[in-house]
């Protein structure tokens, strides 16, 4: 089969051996993936795949099951599928545990159906309903896919994003109202949006640099879930604060956990958001496809900031 393999940080398409398909596992012929912040870092040599993972780049794919291995009802041969992966999508052929695989829905395209998996699964993960949510990079395909399952099922929720075009978008998708994080600090705006209240979940992936205001507009007992650090990975902790208003901060990364952990959390979304996708109330947000071969110009497109949704890449048809 043929991969994206880096070679001192460029990405070239080349062969490659087709990994065996075990007990337990599927194997897929790949139709599309998508790119996320964590191919830029692991491209970068800062986000090592888990041990026994593939060293392929690559959170998600979509496309057609075209082996299973023993103990495996959960798919069929000729099922269209997409998969949450622990590493492997930058290629022609994907291997994954059963419990990452579902059945893609009929109404959505390979590549929108690669945009699901990270995404959704991430902001299921970390938002529960009914809570008041400040969802930092509202843009993003995690900050995308938030908003419309908070819509969904009810919750309220304030983005900040890099302009006021993309808060626009972002309350068309769900949000109540969003800030420009070019304008500074946005605790006041918050605050005023929650009357005083703060916000009773943050979803941030900037990390340390937020660190300060993100506690300033958290509630008596809310949860900061760091999912990432754009921002920077240290920061002053105001230990004070945090324990008078019962703070917690939570880190959290989708693909480090156990395949048994992420089948539960993909289970999760196939009851409670595939019969969304299905109806058309959830829809994935894509911002362009390109072909794998130009997954160096999706990077670049990823890393200017200037995306809205995804960026996703075809690798066959």
């Amino acid at each position: 089969m043929k991969a994206i393999v880096v070679r001192e940080q460029a990405l070239v398409w080349e062969e490659m051996d087709e990994p065996a398909v075990g007990p337990g596992e599927v194997r897929i012929d790949n139709h599309a993936t998508a790119v996320n912040r964590a191919d830029l870092a692991q491209r970068a040599g800062g986000y090592p795949p888990p041990p026994g993972a593939s060293p392929v780049l690559g959170l998600e794919c979509a496309g057609v099951v075209s082996a299973v291995g023993e103990g495996v009802a959960r798919v069929a041969v000729g099922d269209e599928v997409c998969a949450l992966l622990a590493g492997g999508g930058y290629a022609e052929t994907v291997v994954v545990p059963a419990g990452q695989v579902l059945r893609k829905p009929a109404n959505l395209s390979f590549a929108e159906a690669a945009s699901i998996p990270e995404v959704f699964a991430t902001a299921y993960l970390n938002l529960y309903i009914e809570e008041r949510a400040l969802i930092h990079a509202g843009a993003s395909g995690i900050g995308t896919a938030a908003l419309q399952m908070g819509r969904a099922f009810g919750n309220p929720m304030f983005v900040t994003a890099g302009s006021d075009a993309k808060i626009e978008r972002c309350v068309a998708l769900g949000a109540d109202a969003g800030f420009d994080r070019h304008r500074g600090d946005f605790t006041a705006a918050v605050m005023d949006w929650s009357d005083d209240e703060g916000a009773d979940v943050i979803l941030d992936p900037v990390g340390g640099s937020y660190l300060k205001s993100n506690l300033n507009c958290l509630a008596v007992e809310g949860r900061l879930v760091v999912i990432g650090l754009l921002g920077g990975a240290s920061a002053e902790l105001p230990l004070g604060s945090m324990m008078v208003k019962r703070q917690r901060i939570i880190g959290s990364t989708l693909r480090a956990r156990s395949i048994a952990a992420k089948a539960n959390v993909m289970d999760d979304l196939k009851a409670r958001v595939w019969p969304l996708l299905a109806s058309g109330e959830i829809k994935p947000v894509i911002e362009e496809v390109l072909p794998i071969r130009e997954a160096t110009r999706a990077h670049e497109l990823i890393a200017a900031n200037q995306t809205f949704g995804k960026v996703v890449l075809r690798v066959r048809g």
